[in-house]
């Protein structure tokens, strides 16, 4: 397993690491918390050892898995969650007042619940789940993660970006308030290399790439016909003809991937984490085999710059919004 450095934080992560959304059980779906166990010690035997949950993520429900798993095994991890904005709304919306999503109250009060669920006295980066630029000079939100810091509740803090707006978070990058950033990055979506990546460097903050795998669409193993559970939050990303386009780009991609791995899914995980700006990617995983094929491409290495001069033709400016 290759390890970086998560920006200025010092703390050394997989270059893959644990993304645990779809194990909170409601919006991918049905999940076995045996499966989710089971999935987090095969992907930790492979040298995982980064888990980015949220307190919203099965309302609460993977913070308490991912807590009874570094309780059982004692596993040494970093973990990462998130706050959920008071609103409840994704993503923000321009002119969102910041008491609206992010008082200094509902940010400290939401830590205190998930260090709980987590059964943790602190962890070692707590996120904002949404943002808009509009809140960079509001200091409700930047006195509370502070407070925590001091309180020894949280040891960093950073914030998760709106999908498809990586410029958002170049404003806040070169403020030097935060530690890491967050951002949506895949072969598809390529637009965070722009601006934010290189902003990330100047100024010495920790990347996280989500949504490596483009919600399932680069695993390679979504047709046309594919219906997903009205549950599943697929049904509305994948709505109308945008699962036939996705579909279509990613049989394009088949024949480059055989080129560089065994599998489009080695090749997408090792893309999403090639840029020397990123510190760690973070596929979703649900049970051990997924943990070793997505834990596994990061013991492989980043992808040869022919491969991603090649994959540059793949980029795909969309905006999608469900």
């Amino acid at each position: 397993m290759e390890y970086r450095t998560l920006g200025r934080t010092g703390i050394r992560v997989s270059v893959i690491g644990y993304g645990a959304w779809a194990v909170g059980g409601d919006m991918w779906g049905p999940q076995d918390d045996r499966d989710t166990i089971a999935s987090l010690k095969r992907a930790f035997e492979l040298g995982c050892d980064f888990i980015d949950t949220a307190a919203v993520y099965g309302m609460g429900h993977s913070e308490e898995v991912v807590g009874a798993f570094l309780k059982e095994t004692g596993a040494k991890a970093a973990v990462a969650t998130k706050v959920p904005p008071k609103n409840y709304r994704w993503p923000a919306r321009k002119g969102t007042p910041i008491r609206d999503a992010f008082p200094k109250d509902h940010v400290i009060s939401e830590t205190e619940k998930s260090l709980k669920r987590l059964k943790m006295d602190c962890v070692d980066l707590q996120q904002l789940h949404v943002w808009t630029e509009e809140w960079l000079g509001c200091d409700e939100w930047l006195s509370a993660l502070t407070k925590l810091k001091e309180q020894g509740k949280i040891r960093h803090f950073g914030v998760s970006i709106n999908a498809f707006e990586a410029d958002s978070g170049v404003g806040l990058v070169e403020s030097g308030l935060v530690d890491t950033i967050q951002v949506v990055y895949n072969i598809f979506e390529q637009a965070p290399e722009d601006n934010l990546f290189p902003a990330a460097l100047r100024n010495g903050v920790g990347i996280i790439a989500r949504v490596p795998l483009d919600e399932s669409s680069l695993t390679g193993k979504l047709t046309k016909e594919t219906a997903f559970d009205p549950d599943d939050f697929r049904s509305r990303y994948f709505k109308g003809d945008k699962l036939e386009e996705t579909v279509e780009r990613v049989e394009k991609l088949k024949p480059l991937s055989a080129k560089w791995g065994k599998s489009l899914v080695e090749t997408a995980l090792r893309f999403s984490f090639t840029h020397k700006a990123v510190s760690t990617s973070i596929p979703g995983i649900r049970n051990a085999k997924q943990a070793e094929e997505n834990v596994g491409a990061g013991s492989i290495g980043p992808l040869p710059d022919d491969a991603v001069s090649e994959l540059k033709n793949h980029r795909w400016n969309r905006n999608w919004r469900i």
